[in-house]
């Protein structure tokens, strides 16, 4: 399919997908979409610190907790976003922000409508694909799905991860509820995601953010990206891993945001 057929099936199926919601009603709408395998908590604490100055909207994307649909692809779920923008904001929202997953799927919206927004914040997103590592998903992620229901599991996994204590419950709730084949849809689309070439038409200001202590795939994927949008900004954060931003450092992601807005 290609853009506008992407749009237009969704909108003829009327989903929507399923959306918390933070702020008063205005037109300053801030979209961030969460990480794979987490859910709109990923950016709480920093909506409710956007909150007195935005309309914060955290969609859950496909195939995760309470979604109301499974995940089928990146390019999708982007389509279908973009369906919600048009039925409830006209067109454009202020800002888009997204962390891997979500930080993907914000660039495909980038790439599917040039102006679907003014500022972006694209949280290490991967676009250099990773072939091995798509190969091994299915077989080594079947064999171990059944542990990620295990709490001791999940623990080991949440402190890889980076995930805080105060947000572990969240994320042991909300993994245990993810299928199998919607992890694994999500891991591969994740591992092969590219940038399509409508990007560089992107009329929005668009800042790409990595940790440095990520791998270096991420920090390449940075590259790529500002190098494709132009006049993009790019930061290496020192001593950050993948998502320290905005998962552990809620008041610095919602200063980094709110500053590349006020520009």
């Amino acid at each position: 399919m290609n853009q506008t057929e992407l749009i237009s099936a969704w909108k003829a199926e009327e989903k929507i997908a399923h959306m918390i919601e933070f702020g008063q009603r205005n037109t300053d709408v801030v979209i961030l979409l969460h990480g794979g395998g987490l859910s709109w908590w990923n950016y709480r604490e920093a909506a409710q610190l956007l909150a007195a100055q935005y309309h914060v909207v955290l969609p859950v994307l496909d195939g995760h907790a309470d979604s109301d649909a499974p995940f089928t692809t990146i390019e999708e779920n982007a389509a279908r976003l973009i369906f919600y923008i048009d039925a409830h904001f006209g067109g454009q929202v202020l800002a888009i922000g997204g962390l891997s997953l979500g930080g993907q799927v914000a660039v495909e919206m980038l790439s599917l409508r040039s102006d679907i927004c003014q500022y972006a914040l694209i949280e290490s997103a991967l676009v250099k694909p990773m072939k091995l590592t798509h190969a091994l998903i299915g077989p080594t992620f079947g064999m171990s799905y059944d542990l990620i229901k295990q709490r001791w599991f999940a623990k080991i996994q949440a402190a890889y991860l980076g995930i805080p204590e105060a947000l572990f419950d969240d994320y042991f709730r909300d993994t245990c509820k993810i299928s199998k084949a919607d992890m694994i849809a999500c891991l591969k689309a994740n591992s092969l995601y590219t940038i399509k070439p409508r990007l560089s038409e992107t009329s929005a200001k668009v800042k790409i953010v990595a940790g440095a202590k990520e791998q270096k795939n991420i920090r390449d994927s940075a590259k790529m990206l500002n190098q494709t949008i132009p006049g993009s900004n790019m930061e290496i954060l020192p001593s950050l891993r993948h998502g320290d931003l905005s998962i552990n450092y809620p008041q610095r992601y919602t200063r980094m945001l709110t500053e590349w807005i006020g520009r």
